[in-house]
């Protein structure tokens, strides 16, 4: 492995210790999967699948920085708006698409949740749980919430649809939509008492009925 390749590596690793997310997700990917990565940043998810599950995979990113930032750490990625659709991938094409922690930022969230199952066998999707308890304290003394897993300013977040796990549970059952397992995280720690209340990240693996 060169210097370059194992810096590079490294910084996936190190991403990885912020993100549990990212073994989390791991955890739920075969290894030598085909794997498509919705909104992939600069590609550190990706990256990290790589290296520990041996993925093939594609990005697909919109932002001009983001996307030479994936480019830079060596990862195969797209430029494109997720909000076009995917009717450039064929149906069943990958074994699991990804799209972490951005579906409260796409517009068309019907859409895009159809298309992943089109086109991937299974589809992982993780996002904030708008009912967390301290975002609902904040509502109540009459502020948006900010958080961890919710960082931006009311006028400046990118967040259009935000949700909560019971909003998504019943988004799943309305649109046939089979949940093979649900993780609800607080400060990276398994939550399983009133997730909805108690829950701060909402993690999901999802394939059509």
């Amino acid at each position: 492995m060169t210097k370059i390749a194992k810096t590079i590596h490294a910084s996936f690793a190190e991403k990885a210790k912020l993100r549990r997310d990212f073994a989390l997700i791991a955890n739920w990917v075969k290894p030598g999967a085909k794997v498509l990565d919705l909104g992939c940043g600069d590609g550190a998810l990706l990256g990290y699948l790589r290296d520990t599950q041996d993925v093939f995979g594609y990005g697909v990113e919109k932002d001009d920085d983001n996307w030479l930032a994936a480019l830079k750490n060596d990862i195969n990625v797209i430029q494109m708006d997720l909000e076009a659709g995917l009717s450039g991938f064929e149906a069943q094409s990958f074994d699991v698409v990804i799209l972490s922690q951005t579906l409260q930022a796409v517009q068309n969230t019907e859409e895009i949740v159809h298309e992943m199952l089109r086109v991937g066998r299974e589809a992982i999707v993780t996002f904030p749980n708008f009912g967390y308890w301290r975002h609902r304290a904040q509502l109540i003394n009459g502020q948006m919430p900010v958080s961890k897993n919710l960082p931006y300013q009311w006028y400046d977040t990118p967040n259009v649809h935000l949700c909560t796990i019971n909003d998504f549970d019943q988004f799943c059952a309305s649109h046939q939509i089979k949940i093979l397992q649900r993780l609800v995280l607080t400060d990276e720690k398994p939550i399983k008492l009133l997730p909805n209340l108690m829950g701060s990240l909402a993690m999901y693996r999802l394939q059509s009925r």
